[in-house]
């Protein structure tokens, strides 16, 4: 956990792609949504191999690279497996289908390439105590989502929405594990004070309701592999008890392309307790419908 240092995430994201300018360079690198181009002029004086996205491209003011119209909404024009890194700063909670971004980031990603993603910390006590105030990512400060606030920005057929859809450690681990993606790091950066201030009141509280909750699950599924269940639930547990989790003030998340998105959705399907009943039914109701 960082107690000090600068709130701005351009910084933040900065010094994270310095940390790794070895294993950024020559390297194809995704940047979308590309915004001013800020990230891109920090990956091209590098020496990546920087192609920059966004859905309002003539805001990209790094003047010496080509911005392309991309929207995460939809297919992205870009080819199966071509890139080693995406990064996707502060963009998934302005998304409503956030499973399809996933599933594209996949498809243009090579094998055990990486997606960095960035966003506002939901899972921290301050927002949690906000949601459970006022369902607000600041209490007396914003207004719950809405038509007013939430429409940052609208250009004839395109609109670019607000924090509608942000989402905490636990929905981005699934989402990313049913899109072929494992966690690689979390990276929680700066504390949030009051976070850990809430911390000192929440957290015994925390720990004690996560355990008995990873203990009750573990008893059930027998079907399921023990193990396997143990890495699951163990790595939920984890996020869930983490005090960097818990106070962080933003997150910053590396992911790696383990599976082909098809791979990753029948693994887990197969691995369903339910699957073998679902498709009994579905055969019982197609002759029923015959």
């Amino acid at each position: 956990m960082k107690f000090f240092g600068t709130k701005e995430m351009k910084e933040i994201m900065k010094d994270f792609l310095m940390s790794r300018s070895a294993e950024l360079k020559d390297k194809v690198v995704i940047d979308i949504p590309a915004g001013f181009g800020i990230t891109a002029k920090v990956l091209k004086d590098i020496g990546a191999r920087v192609e920059a996205y966004d859905l309002f491209p003539e805001f990209f003011r790094f003047g010496n690279m080509e911005c392309r119209s991309a929207d995460l909404s939809q297919t992205l024009p870009i080819a199966d497996n071509h890139a080693d890194y995406v990064i996707c700063q502060e963009g998934v909670e302005h998304l409503p289908d956030q499973m399809r971004m996933f599933g594209e980031f996949n498809r243009i990603l090579r094998k055990n390439g990486c997606l960095v993603l960035t966003t506002p910390n939901l899972s921290n006590l301050k927002s949690k105590i906000s949601y459970l105030l006022s369902e607000s990512e600041y209490v007396y400060r914003l207004m719950p989502p809405n038509e007013i606030d939430s429409i940052w920005f609208s250009d004839n057929d395109k609109m670019y929405f607000g924090h509608i859809f942000l989402a905490g450690i636990q929905k981005l681990r699934v989402m990313a594990r049913l899109s072929g993606f494992r966690i690689r790091k979390v990276h929680t950066l700066r504390v949030h004070k009051t976070s850990l201030l809430l911390m000192f009141l929440f957290y015994p509280f925390i720990l004690v309701a996560n355990l008995l909750t990873y203990w009750r699950a573990m008893k059930k599924r027998p079907e399921i592999d023990r193990e396997h269940k143990r890495n699951i639930y163990g790595e939920a547990l984890r996020y869930n008890i983490d005090p960097a989790v818990l106070s962080g003030r933003f997150m910053l998340i590396e992911f790696e392309k383990e599976f082909e998105l098809d791979e990753a959705r029948q693994s887990i399907r197969n691995m369903s307790r339910y699957a073998e009943t679902r498709d009994k039914e579905t055969e019982l109701f197609r002759k029923l419908c015959e």
